[in-house]
């Protein structure tokens, strides 16, 4: 496989498992579209995503996601779900569309990058929702749902289209998630006793 188009595929992967860190199933109902339609070729033993069934099984899979995570409460339940589920699913994204290579290369490849980029991207978004309900007490989270979503159909378009783009998108917004977290991270650290009252020893 030449180089340019080894780095597509593995752009491919990596921009839609980090949109399956935002939401499961609409990511793989795209590839399943795209390779029903012969725009994305799949690795042999992903052949089913680009079948019709596997199109109309998905297609039900994300509306029923999409509506679940703006139900109160449900949302933070699907959340721990949902890392896991997007990990596998991450992984599966990544290898269905790394093809032509040796099968340790695609899965070590599929499982660090794929699984890794769709993790990241889910605990982020767990985190901004756990602080959306103890900052708004629910009521802010359906704002959180539609940037998911919005992200989602994103990245996952991007990916298809304009794979380079979306690995780009995918490492500015890690950089961005790291540097928000650890902001984050750094108002909640106690003051290390610095602004602590020093304690004097009885007088003798």
């Amino acid at each position: 496989m030449p180089t340019l188009d080894l780095l597509t595929s593995i752009a491919l992967g990596v921009g839609l498992a980090a949109a399956v860190g935002l939401r499961v199933f609409l990511p793989l109902l795209v590839l399943s579209i795209a390779g029903y339609t012969g725009t994305v070729p799949l690795s042999e033993s992903f052949q089913w995503l680009a079948t019709l069934p596997a199109v109309a099984m998905l297609a039900v899979a994300a509306v029923v996601e999409i509506a679940a995570y703006y139900v109160p409460g449900v949302d933070n339940l699907l959340d721990t779900i949902a890392t896991p589920t997007a990990l596998v699913a991450g992984t599966i994204a990544a290898a269905a569309v790394m093809t032509d290579l040796p099968p340790i290369v695609k899965w070590t490849t599929a499982v660090i990058a794929g699984g890794g980029a769709a993790g990241l991207t889910q605990g982020v978004t767990s985190l901004l929702r756990l602080k959306s309900t103890a900052t708004t007490g629910g009521f802010g989270n359906p704002v959180v749902a539609t940037g998911e979503l919005g992200g989602a159909a994103t990245l996952s378009l991007l990916a298809i289209f304009a794979p380079i783009v979306a690995l780009v998108l995918v490492v500015l917004l890690v950089w961005l998630a790291v540097k928000g977290l650890r902001r984050l991270f750094a108002r909640r650290a106690p003051a290390g006793g610095d602004g602590a009252t020093p304690v004097l020893p009885p007088d003798a």
